[in-house]
C-alpha cells in the first residue's frame, strides 16, 4: 500500500521536470498567433503539424520548429516555400522574453508575405540569421534591423523594398548581406567589408561610388545599378577637374608654346616610323619561317591530346584515334598482362588489372570509341569513353608531365593493384609507352563530391547524415591505404573533393590514389618515385599532406564552400580558422545544415577534427587512424540519436 504514494511522487516529479523543460505557455500562445498571422488565406498544399496552443513546439515536433537539444527552447523557425500569404509580425516572437532570448534563426523565404511593423524585431537580441527573401515586403528596410547586434546573415532579396538602406554597417559581426532584386536607392553603406564573406546588391537603384573595401567582391555583387561606379565595375567614377581659370591658363600656355610640329620634328618622327616598320617586317618574316618548321615537326611527332581539346562537351572519335595511332607508331608499346611484364605491338590488349570485361577490349578499339572530355587539370585530362560493342563506359585519364620512368610506373600500378578497398576506385587497365601514360577506370555515373557540394540542382539536398557517411567512408579508406602502402612510400598525393567519385548507388570512392606527387601545403618534398629510398621525414611528409587534404574535404562538407572561399581570397582552411578564433564557430556551417536541424554539437565535433587536420604544423596533425576513429565515433553517435528519435516510444528530456 505504501508503494502507491511513492509511485505517484515519482510520476509527479517526472511531470514537474518535463514541464520545466518545455516551452512556457506564453511562448506557445505567441507562436500560435505568429503562425495564424502568417497563414492568412493559407493553402494546405503543404502539410503542417502543430502550431496550436494544445501542444508543445519542441516535444510535439511542430513543423518548421527546431529546438535546442538540452534546454528544449526554440532555436529556429523555418517556414520556407509554404505559400504563406499573411503578415510577418515579429512582435509575437520578440516581445516574449523566452523566445527573444532563444530564437537565433527566422527563415520565411519564398512565400507571399508582407510586413507589419518591424520595430519590435530589435528585441530579438539572439537573432543571428534572418531570411525573408522571395516575398512581397515593400517600403523602406526597417531601421530596427541595424539594432540586431548579433546578426550574422541577412537576406532580403527578391522583394519590393525601396529607399535608402539603414545604417546596417553598425552591425559589426555581419558576414552576409543579400539584397538583390529590390528597388533600393541611395549610396551603399560603408560595411566592414573585411568581415563580409558575401554581399549582393545587384539589380537595384544604388548610385555613387562603391565604398572603400567593396572592390574585394566581384562585379556580379553590384551589377544592375546603372548609377554605381568604381571597382570592380567597368564604370569609373568621375573625378573633379581643375578650376576653370587653371584650365584656361594651361590651354593658353600650351598654345603659346606650340602651334603645331615643326618641319624638323615631322622629319624625325617619320624616320622613327620607317625604322619601326622595317623591324616589324623582319620579325614577322622570322616568325613565319619558324612556324613553317614547327608545323612540319608537329605533323610528324606531335602526340598530344591538347590540339583536340576544345571544351568539356567536345567529342573525339577519328581525331582521337589518329592521335593514339600516331603515339603507338613510335616503336612498340610495353604492355603488362597479369603478373608479367613484356613488350608487345599496339594491337595487343590493354594492360588489364581488375575488370574481366575489359580483357576483350584492344587498345586501338578504345581509340575508335566515341568519347568526350570530362575535365582537364594541370596533371592531365579525363575522358568518358563509350565502348558500345563491349556494353560498358570507361573513364580514361591521360597523365601529363610525370617524370616517373616507365618501369617504375608499371611497378607502382602492380603494387596498387594488390591493395583493394571498396571505397578506393581501382585502375582496371593502363597503357604505358615512352611518350604516354594512360589509365582506365570504370566510369562513375554520379559525378564527384565537388559537384555534389557546389553544383547541386535547385531543390536537391545533401543532408547531414549523407555528408557524415561520406566523411567516414573516405577516412576509413584512406587509413587502410596508408597502412598498406606506408612501407612503399605511396601516399595519395592529390586528394581533393573532385577526386571523390560516386557510383550508381551513390557510394563514394577515392580515385587516382598514388598517381601524383600532388601539391604539398607544407612546402616540403614529396615522394616522386616508387621504390627509391627516402628519409623518414620525406615519407611522413607525403602522408601528412594527405591528412591536410582530408581536413579540407571535411571543411567543404561542413561549410558547403569551395576550397578557395568565394570573394575572400583566402583558402578555406585559413578562413575557417580565422572565423573560429573570433568565436563565431556556428557561422562557418552550411546554411542548409542549419535549416535541416543537424546537431550543432556533432557538427562542432567534426569541425574540431578538420581543424586539427589542417594544422600548419604537419607534426601536430593526428594520424589517419585517429581521424577515422574520431569520425566514426561521431557517426555512431549520430545514428544512435536517429534511432532514438525515430522510436515511437522515445521521449525527449
Amino acid at each position: 500500500m505504501k508503494m502507491i504514494p511513492i509511485r505517484l511522487s515519482l510520476l509527479s516529479l517526472f511531470f514537474l521536470i518535463h514541464t520545466a523543460r518545455s516551452v512556457d505557455v506564453e511562448a506557445i500562445s505567441s507562436l500560435a498567433s505568429f503562425f495564424e498571422n502568417l497563414s492568412e488565406n493559407f493553402s494546405q498544399s503543404v502539410p503542417v503539424s502543430g502550431w496550436n496552443q494544445t501542444s508543445d513546439p519542441c516535444t510535439s515536433n511542430w513543423t518548421g520548429i527546431i529546438c535546442y537539444d538540452r534546454t528544449l527552447l526554440v532555436k529556429s523557425i523555418v517556414l520556407n516555400s509554404f505559400n504563406l500569404s499573411g503578415a510577418f509580425n515579429p512582435s509575437f516572437i520578440c516581445n516574449v522574453t523566452s523566445l527573444a532570448t532563444s530564437v537565433a534563426v527566422i527563415s520565411l523565404e519564398n512565400n507571399n508575405l508582407h510586413g507589419e511593423s518591424f520595430d519590435s524585431i530589435a528585441n530579438c537580441k539572439s537573432l543571428t540569421h534572418l531570411y525573408i527573401s522571395g516575398n512581397k515586403f515593400s517600403g523602406s528596410v526597417p531601421d530596427s534591423l541595424s539594432q540586431l547586434n548579433n546578426l550574422k546573415r541577412l537576406e532580403i532579396s527578391d522583394n519590393e523594398f525601396s529607399g535608402s538602406l539603414p545604417s546596417l554597417a553598425r552591425i559589426s559581426g555581419l558576414i552576409e548581406f543579400i539584397a538583390q532584386n529590390n528597388h533600393l536607392s541611395g549610396s551603399i553603406p560603408e560595411f566592414d567589408f573585411s568581415n563580409l564573406v558575401t554581399i549582393n546588391v545587384s539589380n537595384n537603384d544604388f548610385s555613387g561610388p562603391i565604398p572603400p573595401g567593396g572592390d574585394r567582391f566581384t562585379a556580379t555583387s553590384y551589377l544592375g545599378n546603372p548609377q554605381l561606379c568604381g571597382d570592380p565595375l567597368t564604370v569609373k567614377c568621375k573625378t573633379a577637374g581643375p578650376p576653370p581659370d587653371a584650365a584656361q591658363n594651361s590651354s593658353a600656355s600650351g598654345d603659346s608654346k606650340r602651334n603645331g610640329p615643326t618641319p624638323s620634328e615631322i622629319l624625325m618622327y617619320s624616320g622613327y616610323a620607317l625604322v619601326g616598320l622595317i623591324v616589324v617586317l623582319l620579325i614577322m618574316l622570322k616568325v613565319c619561317k619558324r612556324g613553317e618548321k614547327k608545323e612540319e615537326s608537329v605533323k610528324e611527332t606531335d602526340h598530344s591530346f591538347h590540339s583536340k581539346e576544345k571544351d568539356a562537351s567536345t567529342t573525339y572519335t577519328s581525331a582521337a584515334s589518329n592521335e593514339f595511332k600516331s603515339i603507338a607508331m613510335s616503336n612498340k608499346s610495353e604492355v603488362f598482362m597479369g603478373n608479367s611484364i613484356e613488350s608487345a605491338p599496339v594491337s595487343s590488349s590493354l594492360i588489364v588489372l581488375t575488370s574481366p570485361e575489359v580483357n576483350g577490349l584492344r587498345f586501338e578499339e578504345l581509340l575508335k570509341a566515341p568519347a568526350e572530355l570530362l575535365g582537364r587539370g594541370k596533371h592531365g585530362s579525363v575522358y568518358k569513353v563509350n565502348c558500345d560493342e563491349q556494353g560498358m563506359t570507361l573513364a580514361v585519364k591521360r597523365i601529363k608531365d610525370w617524370s616517373l620512368p616507365s618501369n617504375d610506373f608499371k611497378l607502382r600500378m602492380k603494387r596498387l593493384n594488390g591493395v583493394k578497398h571498396p571505397n578506393v576506385l581501382p585502375v582496371v587497365a593502363f597503357y604505358c609507352s615512352r611518350q604516354e601514360k594512360l589509365l582506365v577506370y570504370e566510369y562513375q555515373p554520379n559525378g564527384s563530391l565537388l559537384k555534389l557540394l557546389h553544383g547541386m540542382p535547385t531543390g536537391q539536398t545533401f543532408d547531414w547524415g549523407s555528408r557524415l557517411g561520406v566523411a567516414s567512408a573516405i577516412a576509413d579508406a584512406l587509413a587502410f591505404m596508408h597502412d598498406e602502402l606506408h612501407s612503399d612510400s605511396i601516399a595519395h598525393g592529390n586528394l581533393k573533393s573532385s577526386n571523390i567519385l560516386f557510383n550508381k548507388n551513390m557510394e563514394p570512392s577515392i580515385s587516382e590514389y598514388g598517381l601524383m606527387t600532388g601539391d604539398n601545403p607544407d612546402n616540403s618534398p614529396l615522394i616522386s618515385n616508387t621504390f627509391q629510398q627516402f628519409s623518414g621525414d620525406q615519407t611522413e611528409s607525403a602522408f601528412r599532406a594527405d591528412i591536410h587534404a582530408l581536413g579540407v574535404i571535411l571543411l567543404e562538407l561542413l561549410t558547403g564552400k569551395m576550397p578557395m572561399v568565394e570573394n575572400n581570397g583566402m583558402d578555406l582552411a585559413t578562413w575557417v580558422v580565422s572565423v573560429v578564433k573570433e568565436e563565431w564557430t556556428v557561422e562557418v556551417f552550411d546554411r542548409a545544415l542549419i535549416r535541416e536541424g543537424a546537431s550543432e554539437e556533432r557538427m562542432v565535433n567534426l569541425l574540431q577534427i578538420a581543424i586539427k587536420c589542417v594544422d600548419r604544423s604537419p607534426d601536430s596533425r593526428p594520424s589517419i587512424n585517429q581521424v577515422a576513429s574520431m569520425i566514426n565515433n561521431i557517426k555512431e553517435e549520430d545514428e544512435r540519436s536517429m534511432d532514438v528519435s525515430e522510436s515511437p516510444f522515445s521521449m525527449r528530456i
